[in-house]
């Protein structure tokens, strides 16, 4: 596989990245991925390693469409486009009621809308015209960007069911998919290339790299019952077909026994969704979503595994 990305390594504070993002160069990594959910911000860990790994590919995924002013989000990432010429994607999506809304104060509404106007935004804005226009989710007064940038970033869409899948492939240089297997891949990359050419995928792939099967099943059931009983993953794996496989943990997280919920994850959905085992099957199921069709895989370390180091799993997993 030509690209093969890890998320940057938030177990350890920012200042002492460096190291570790150089030796992940040398193993082979060409990518490094952020994000931006109740940890750091998507774009500042980035900004260290445009200067640290001038050789690696940097990207976010994602970045709330909702919860910066369109001149902000703007300005942020036309910085990090100048820090790191030519190697930049910015990954914008929709995020979800829980971060928008409960966290941050803001109306989760008509998301596909607020994606589509701010991508059309951003090309505008990183074009260097001056944006006086009423979108359809906010309107901008006489703004234009105070920097020239000279490769303005690719634009990936972070998409779950079609309608996001679609605008990703139309209105974006691609799609960021997250929690799908292998076989899910296949169902959803034909709706980004049905908006065109030469689309981008990438997919952030969570890792628990352990022989362990107990704790790679229990690691695996608390990280999908605190993601797929947000509603938009709920109704992700609905599309998907998912539905009567998580109906028990949905039902027993509603009537709040959390306990119950767990235990009703079968670990078909684990294996589906997080690849886990020894860190050689690691890699052959990472490469199995390549053969799907995923250009960039962004692997997420959800546990150190067997040696309890992050950074000797980061190893185990290089791809040479």
């Amino acid at each position: 596989m030509s690209r093969y990305g890890m998320s940057l390594p938030f177990e350890v504070p920012l200042h002492q990245h460096r190291e570790i993002l150089e030796e992940m160069v040398d193993l082979g990594y060409t990518d490094f991925w952020s994000s931006e959910a109740m940890g750091t911000d998507g774009f500042t860990p980035l900004a260290l390693a445009a200067a640290w790994t001038p050789q690696a590919r940097l990207g976010v995924a994602i970045i709330p469409a909702y919860t910066r002013g369109p001149a902000l989000l703007a300005m942020s990432v036309a910085s990090l486009a100048e820090a790191a010429p030519g190697r930049f994607v910015m990954g914008i999506g929709s995020s979800s009621n829980v971060i928008v809304q409960n966290w941050n104060d803001t109306p989760f509404e008509k998301p596909w809308y607020r994606v589509r106007d701010t991508v059309r935004f951003l090309r505008r804005a990183l074009a260097g015209e001056k944006i006086d226009e009423e979108f359809e989710t906010f309107s901008v007064r006489g703004f234009r960007l105070g920097r020239k940038v000279e490769q303005p970033p690719r634009i990936l869409v972070a998409a779950l069911r079609e309608g996001m899948l679609r605008l990703a492939g139309r209105e974006g240089d691609g799609a960021i998919l997250n929690w799908l297997s292998p076989e899910d891949v296949r169902t959803v990359v034909p709706h980004v290339h049905a908006g065109g050419e030469g689309k981008e995928i990438a997919a952030r792939i969570f890792v628990v790299p352990t022989s362990d099967r107990e704790l790679a099943l229990t690691i695996g059931r608390r990280a999908a019952a605190a993601y797929l009983n947000v509603p938009v993953y709920a109704e992700f794996h609905k599309w998907l077909g998912r539905g009567s496989e998580l109906e028990g943990m949905w039902s027993h997280w509603q009537a709040g026994d959390r306990k119950a919920a767990l235990e009703a994850i079968p670990e078909s959905v684990v294996d589906d969704l997080i690849v886990n085992g020894p860190p050689e099957r690691c890699r052959e199921r990472v490469a199995e979503y390549v053969e799907a069709g995923v250009h960039t895989p962004a692997l997420a370390l959800l546990h150190p595994g067997d040696s309890g180091d992050f950074r000797q799993a980061i190893r185990d997993l290089a791809p040479r």
